[in-house]
């Protein structure tokens, strides 16, 4: 015989999530990214820049940046990195458009 488990309440799952502690409110799913995005990077001085990017620059770019930074090993600027590697992917994405 099997047990049915039970289902997950939802204040567990939101225990999970790390809230902010600045005292400011995000209402848009873009500032949620750009917020994640500064924690990830270890850079939070420059979280409205995230955020600014989350809006404006394709996810899949973001994304990218993102997972070439966290794979990275041994880096001191993750945010420097993540940046170098925008401005790289926007390169190869207008020479590709070029070549068509």
């Amino acid at each position: 015989m099997t047990t049915a488990t039970q289902p997950t309440l939802l204040g567990d799952i939101l225990k999970k999530f790390e809230g902010r502690n600045d005292g400011k409110y995000i209402s848009q799913e873009f500032q949620d990214y750009g917020y994640r995005l500064a924690v990830d990077l270890n850079d939070m001085d420059h979280k409205s820049l995230y955020i600014r990017m989350a809006k404006t620059v394709p996810r899949a770019t973001l994304e990218s940046a993102r997972s070439f930074v966290i794979d990275a090993p041994n880096v001191k600027n993750k945010g420097r990195l993540f940046m170098w590697k925008i401005s790289d992917l926007k390169k190869s994405q207008s020479m590709s458009n070029k070549n068509l």
